[in-house]
């Protein structure tokens, strides 16, 4: 066979192209860490870390509909306890870095939330 080596260079190579998605990630970025810096007192939360993970998008269009649709401006968690319908005044309070918390996390999710569309994108620094 005249061809070999040139042949056996190819397979090769194209086992790494093939396989390169996994040697990525194996040995790349984690992407399950963002980066994100959360607020230290962690017990203030509307809810529990778990569901405002999995759930905090729901709950800030639930949250709408019920201050602007339903002029209800309190939220009862689960808990009990009572907090004001409001992004600025309830959510910011604590997370207050925009480029640390939100802005971290929706990038590290290829997320493009529309809320900065009424809401005034927060200031660093309060």
């Amino acid at each position: 066979m005249y061809n070999a080596r040139p042949v056996c260079i190819g397979i090769v190579i194209l086992v790494v192209l093939l396989t390169a998605p996994f040697w990525v990630g194996l040995f790349g970025k984690n992407y399950t860490e963002t980066g994100v810096q959360t607020p230290t007192n962690h017990e203030a939360c509307v809810e529990d870390a778990d569901f405002m993970r999995a759930q905090h998008m729901r709950l800030l269009n639930e949250w709408r509909d019920q201050a602007l649709r339903n002029e209800n401006r309190t939220y009862v968690a689960k808990d009990g306890k009572k907090w004001e319908i409001s992004l600025q005044n309830t959510c910011m309070k604590c997370h207050t870095s925009y480029k640390d918390f939100c802005e971290k996390c929706h990038i590290s999710n290829s997320v493009s939330p529309y809320c900065w569309s009424c809401h005034i994108i927060p200031t660093e620094g309060k």
